[in-house]
């Protein structure tokens, strides 16, 4: 398969797990393009870990970090952009995102994403007594929100390596 360099820098979203981060850098680096992830972006500015975050200051005071974040991206050429799973909650976001490049989602059943992520105590949403009924609460929530996206991407039984190939050559 040919790869057809986008034009546009490359917006990943999708729930935890869908492999946004993972996906990100492997494109960025069949691109040669710089890989930017707003969770890191977060953590540098607020001088924390976002569990952290999350524990000291609540999801409220995180949410005004990750807008901060977003809204600044539109600046960025010719760059893969990962995003935090519930960025797209707030519409100010979705609209930075859009206009920041091409928005993929990277879509996965919940039964997927919940093995990708089970056990994981780096992430504070899912510090719950079921943490696989959180992920289909927040799924049914975010859902119609990711699917704004310019294109989806359904990673079930995909290799890494093939999600990239789908999203480079659609």
């Amino acid at each position: 398969m040919g790869v057809h360099p986008p034009q546009r820098n490359l917006v990943l979203v999708g729930f935890m797990g869908a492999g946004k981060t993972t996906v990100g850098r492997l494109l960025a680096a069949r691109l040669g393009w710089p890989v930017v992830d707003t969770d890191e972006l977060i953590e540098a500015r607020a001088g924390k870990r976002i569990a952290e975050i999350f524990a000291a200051e609540g999801e409220a005071a995180f949410r005004d970090l990750e807008s901060a974040v977003a809204a600044e991206l539109a600046g960025l050429r010719r760059t893969v952009i990962t995003t935090g799973g519930g960025i797209v909650e707030r519409p100010e976001n979705r609209a930075a995102l859009r206009a920041a490049g091409e928005v993929v989602y990277l879509r996965a059943r919940p039964e997927t994403l919940y093995g990708r992520v089970r056990g994981s105590r780096h992430r504070p949403l899912l510090q719950v007594a079921d943490p696989e009924a959180r992920i289909r609460e927040l799924l049914a929530r975010r859902a119609p929100l990711y699917e704004e996206a310019d294109r989806i991407v359904d990673t079930d039984g995909l290799s890494l390596e093939a999600v990239v190939e789908r999203i480079l050559d659609p």
